[in-house]
């Protein structure tokens, strides 16, 4: 009886050492996942004070415009009397900012999967199945769409201020001028840094050469770490 657990931990490191270490403590092979695709959301209070500064923007286009070059990407705009807000105005917007709120739109399964190659694929069901065209080459650190290779690029530290809080990930991105146009795609994996969720960031954007966009799709999904996102079969199999 002894000997049962010791195997089981046996297999256990086999999976593990087979897994890529961009999937370890957020995903396992062929266990289903419960997501959410979403996006933050801060008070509706936050309304009257962006009004207020993309007012201000209109009338000093070119200032704004610069000001938001030289400002960290991101996270709200350091304050200045040009954006058309109070100092209190501004220490409010600050406050509602800080209170935003991730709002699920659809319940998605995602299930990691080794495919044919030794390659790696997140399938997932619903509007997520945008990203089960996705393969992930452990060997060249890539990532395999129709569009062509995603590579690897600076590791994700995201500020408390950014949109979706404080995270750490990966990130791939594929871009590419066809003489038609510009095809952009971004693919990322990573998790809250104060939250106990998994993050997954994916983006499909095409424009014409005159900047006209053919296409621009976004997704956002959380899914929760360790045996809480796991989905549990409601007549699981019994025990061999």
């Amino acid at each position: 009886m002894k000997k049962i657990p010791i195997l089981l931990l046996l297999l256990t490191s086999i999976v593990s050492a087979d897994l890529p270490k961009i999937f370890e403590g957020l995903l396992q092979e062929d266990i289903p996942v419960k997501a959410e695709i979403g996006i933050m959301v801060p008070p509706p209070e936050i309304e009257k004070y962006i009004a207020k500064v993309e007012s201000a923007a209109q009338k000093n286009k070119e200032w704004f415009e610069e000001y938001s070059e030289e400002s960290k990407p991101g996270v709200p705009l350091p304050f200045h009397q040009n954006l058309g807000l109070t100092r209190e105005e501004y220490d409010d917007y600050l406050a509602l900012w800080a209170k935003r709120e991730f709002k699920s739109r659809e319940n998605v399964i995602l299930v990691l999967r080794k495919t044919f190659g030794d390659k790696w694929t997140i399938t997932a069901s619903g509007e997520a199945g945008a990203i089960s065209t996705l393969r992930y080459d452990p060997e060249k650190d890539t990532l395999r769409s129709p569009s062509g290779t995603l590579k690897r690029i600076e590791d994700i530290n995201a500020d408390k201020d950014s949109i979706l809080g404080a995270w750490t990930g990966k990130e791939w991105k594929f871009e590419e001028n066809t003489g038609l146009g510009l095809i952009k795609e971004n693919f990322a994996l990573g998790k809250f840094s104060d939250k106990p969720f998994g993050l997954i960031i994916y983006r499909a954007q095409e424009t014409t050469t005159d900047g006209r966009p053919l296409l621009d799709k976004s997704l956002v999904l959380r899914f929760a770490l360790g045996e809480a996102g796991l989905l549990k079969a409601k007549n699981p199999p019994l025990a061999r």
